[in-house]
């Protein structure tokens, strides 16, 4: 059998885990479990529930119990999709880049299948002005996951392999 990207799987584990812990930790010793709940914690970040039905930018709201089971098995494709394509890649740094993108996206799928939501609270602002919706630990690492997959992608040249000729 093929090596597994343990790297990539590593880093998967360890953001699903930091997603849920973080937001196990902000509604359950914290108290910041319904909506319009909030706790400042310096001046540009606060802690804020907000249940997000939908995707990204709340496109596409999974208001109903068919329109949350079919985001469930769309996001859920997109994971399995993530997950296999680390298989096969053979770039470290974008195997742990596609783990991000894949621990992210459990994180939020265990979300909607238990809540019927994503449990969103990082609230970063410039006095009144959030020039970012309210997003959790999962929402960043997809986030800089697919960030690092586009640099990479772009503005990175690898160098082919040498070839030895003196065979």
């Amino acid at each position: 059998m093929r090596n597994l990207p343990k790297a990539g799987f590593g880093a998967a584990i360890a953001l699903f885990l930091a997603d849920q812990l973080s937001k196990w930790a902000v509604t359950n010793p914290l108290g910041i479990d319904s909506l319009g709940d909030s706790q400042t914690i310096t001046s540009f970040f606060d802690l804020r529930f907000v249940p997000n039905i939908g995707i990204s930018l709340g496109l596409l709201p999974a208001d109903g119990h068919l329109t949350r089971w079919a985001l469930v098995l769309l996001t859920g494709a997109i994971a399995i999709g993530v997950a296999v394509w680390m298989t096969r890649e053979k770039n470290p740094a974008d195997q742990v880049a596609l783990g991000f993108v894949l621990g992210g996206a459990v994180g939020n799928i265990l979300d909607r299948i238990r809540l019927g939501y994503v449990v969103d609270f990082a609230d970063l602002h410039i006095g009144e002005w959030r020039p970012f919706l309210v997003f959790n630990v999962a929402d960043a690492a997809i986030t800089v996951g697919v960030l690092v997959l586009l640099v990479r992608a772009l503005l990175v040249r690898e160098k082919p392999p040498v070839e030895n000729s003196h065979a």
